[in-house]
């Protein structure tokens, strides 16, 4: 038996009957397609159904919907869709933050509301250059968001009451920035419009592509070696190579459908971009375990030396940032910011689409990927009613019962870890 293999198992991933008992999470898998296909069901047994159910469900409600309007899928209507969800997308990197401490935060569309008036005001009203008020509107929303966590975390007020007194006082702040005026029009040709108006020419695309999956070689070729080194189990080359031919089919396929319109979106990248970096930091830094021990068990986390305050206080900084960046997209989509602006269903959405991708509201589960996986699901059926000629009020019924699947597969995949769990005891 190769290196790769010497943890052995049988077709189901069960233990030997002789010698101990190992933990299944370093179990390593034959380097071939039965092996890859064995630890599959051996982590949906024990509960880690992972995007699995996202993915099935994105591809179903894409040919539903191509089936009842073959615009859904064209190049045109993918493109928009990408600028579409990329303001609640960051909403979502921020919500996801939160989640994974256990917490909520249902601040986050009155803080975007607010970050899009400070940012029209200043570049409007004051004449203020639109980069100096990009950067004050995101100051805003880190200083609200600190001021959360200190509430939060320094004088033991329960986030949903912190955050809930937040969605209306900024809320209320946001009405007193815009005045008597109902909207303030921000110019169609600066920094701010071209946010979510750039399209790169195809030649950027196919770059980002290669460099995305160069990088992601690499870095998985590095951390398997460090394995091998340490006697750890690791991954086969050909199993690597698999992989990243894997993630090369959304990248090539994605990037060659938004070619045949106008390009990729710049909008669209600053979101896959923040969640990106939001991934390596909560994989790959101290600073993420920290955030998934602190979710986990918040007195145990104190036990271990983790500044738990510290942490809390932080990620709601995040969070909110996150949110005004999203208001500060909303205002570049609509060329305007109103007094509607993040007050309509961004929060709810936000919320939703960090639980549909994934993210746990038990806390210490999840990750950054869920608010692209959740975004695009609720995309999607935004943009599939909107060409069906549905009301409002079919999205709103039809997000409904994605989100209680969501939370239902959520609740059952905590029930069978547990029972997987004890009977692994």
């Amino acid at each position: 038996m190769s290196q790769q293999t010497h943890v052995s198992h049988d077709a189901d991933g069960a233990q030997p009957q002789n010698g101990p008992r190992r933990d299944p999470r370093l179990l390593a898998t034959a380097a071939s397609p039965s092996g890859w296909l064995q630890a599959l069901r051996r982590n949906l047994k024990g509960g880690e159904l992972g995007a699995v159910p996202v993915i099935v469900g994105l591809l179903l409600i894409a040919i539903v919907f191509q089936s009842m309007n073959d615009r859904f899928l064209s190049p045109q209507n993918l493109s928009n869709l990408t600028v579409q969800i990329a303001a609640v997308g960051l909403m979502t990197t921020g919500v996801i933050m939160v989640l994974l401490l256990g917490e909520i935060d249902l601040s986050i569309g009155s803080v975007a509301g607010l970050s899009a008036g400070v940012l029209a005001v200043l570049a409007v009203r004051h004449g203020w250059s639109e980069w100096a008020a990009i950067g004050a509107a995101l100051t805003i929303g880190l200083l609200v968001g600190l001021i959360h966590g200190v509430i939060f975390a320094k004088m033991g007020v329960p986030a949903f009451v912190v955050t809930l007194a937040g969605l209306l006082g900024w809320q209320g702040v946001h009405l007193y920035l815009m005045g008597g005026d109902g909207s303030i029009n921000t110019s169609a040709n600066g920094p701010i419009a071209m946010l979510t108006q750039t399209y790169f020419v195809p030649v950027v695309g196919w770059f980002l592509v290669g460099v995305a999956l160069v990088l992601y070689l690499l870095s998985v070729l590095t951390a398997e070696r460090r394995r091998r080194i340490a006697g750890l189990p690791y991954k086969p080359l050909s199993e690597v190579l698999f992989r990243t031919f894997l993630l090369s089919l959304p990248l090539v396929g994605g990037v060659w459908i938004l070619n045949q319109f106008k390009g990729v979106p710049l909008a669209f990248l600053i979101f896959v971009g923040f969640v990106v970096v939001l991934d390596l930091v909560l994989r790959k830094t101290r600073y993420g375990r920290m955030v998934y021990a602190v979710g986990g068990s918040s007195e145990a986390a104190r036990r271990a030396g983790i500044n738990v305050d510290l942490i809390r206080i932080s990620v709601f900084g995040i969070a909110s940032t996150l949110a005004a960046l999203g208001g500060i997209m909303l205002v570049s989509r609509n060329f305007a910011a109103s007094v509607s602006t993040g007050g309509g269903a961004e929060l709810m959405m936000a919320i939703a689409a960090a639980v549909i991708g994934g993210t746990s509201l038990f806390g210490g589960r999840g990750n950054a990927y869920s608010a692209l996986l959740g975004g695009l699901v609720l995309g999607a059926i935004t943009s599939g009613l909107l060409l069906l000629q549905m009301d409002t009020s079919v999205r709103f019924m039809i997000t409904a019962a994605v989100l209680l699947i969501a939370v239902v597969l959520d609740a059952v995949s905590r029930r069978g870890r547990k029972t997987h769990a004890r009977g692994g005891a």
